[in-house]
């Protein structure tokens, strides 16, 4: 008796595999098909920078490389304070090298640079020497928090 029941429990347990590879199987395509969703989703982030000319490079190059490990996403640099000398016509790095070709190039990519007018206001700096790829907003910091709240971007301070 106690090898029918073992045969029988034997049986039971191949019947079962298939099942459970079935199962299985559909958990895995199931796991894919969510990665391939979320790999589909554009990731969208603010880099928030209100630091002097000196940290910029570093920043424009942290941008460059999110977008050479991820050409979809959608990046957005807010900019005030000391943060937005960079987007000043002319402004160099220390090594004398203008920003203007980084901040082309990254606009060519999709980066947007907006730039604080309260800033521009505090400091009476005319809107007419920033660069052709700066767009003004109200507050850098109102549009750093709206980017979060409203549009789901994530934020970055580097």
């Amino acid at each position: 008796m106690l090898a029918i029941a073992s045969l029988a429990t034997f049986a039971h347990a191949q019947d079962a595999k298939p099942a459970q590879s079935t199962a299985a199987v559909k958990a895995s395509a199931a796991q894919k098909a969510s990665t391939k969703k979320v790999a589909e989703k554009t990731v969208k982030v603010v880099y928030h920078v209100n630091t002097d000319v000196n940290t910029v490079p570093a920043i424009l190059n942290n941008v460059r490389n999110h977008l050479n490990a991820d050409p979809k996403a959608k990046i957005v640099v807010v900019t005030h304070g000391p943060g937005i000398n960079f987007l000043i016509q002319d402004a160099k790095d220390s090594q004398g090298r203008e920003f203007s070709g980084s901040v082309s190039e990254l606009a060519g990519r999709g980066v947007e640079f907006r730039v604080c007018n309260n800033t521009l206001t505090s400091r009476n700096i005319d809107p007419g020497t920033l660069l052709m790829e700066a767009k003004i907003v109200p507050s850098g910091v109102a549009e750093v928090a709206r980017l979060q709240a409203l549009e789901g971007y994530v934020y970055l301070k580097p």
